[in-house]
């Protein structure tokens, strides 16, 4: 069993919960920018790609450094909306018969299961870029300066 994910610094800052000591002063820093789409997503998929990365970059938390995880994250809400597409136009479910005709049992359209694992995936990664309400309110949206303001405290002392 895996325990939890490791918290980023800044994430840490933020929250107000950083402390020296559980720091990782060799983190690496992300480029700041807005990443750009790779070539093989679909039109759909780079449109959702560009939507999340505006959005991303509203929050001040782009990084062209993300672009591999935002690309997983648009295909799979591209995914979400055919499977949907096609539930929407199929049902939820498919009749098995015999030859005879007789109902042997009615089955959920695998499509169904291909949509609700896609969302669950969909799920973690819009919580990973924060993105979802949960995950918004875990952070503050005060940007953070490099000025440490007890700095001034600390040289008295």
């Amino acid at each position: 069993m895996a325990g939890r994910k490791p918290i980023p610094d800044r994430i840490k800052l933020v929250k107000g919960t950083a402390k020296k000591h559980r720091m990782n002063v060799d983190a690496p820093v992300p480029n700041a920018g807005i990443p750009a789409s790779p070539e093989w997503l679909s039109d759909r998929a780079i449109e959702i790609f560009s939507r999340l990365a505006a959005i991303l970059d509203g929050m001040g938390v782009a990084s062209p450094d993300d672009e591999a995880a935002l690309a997983i994250l648009a295909s799979r809400m591209e995914e979400i909306e055919l499977c949907t597409a096609f539930i929407e136009d199929n049902g939820r479910t498919y009749e098995r018969r015999d030859e005879t005709g007789a109902l042997i049992m009615a089955r959920a359209r695998p499509e169904v299961g291909m949509r609700s694992e896609a969302m669950r995936h969909a799920q973690s990664l819009l919580s990973e870029f924060g993105l979802t309400p949960s995950a918004r309110s875990k952070v503050s949206a005060a940007q953070l300066t490099e000025d440490n303001p007890f700095a001034a405290l600390e040289k008295e002392f």
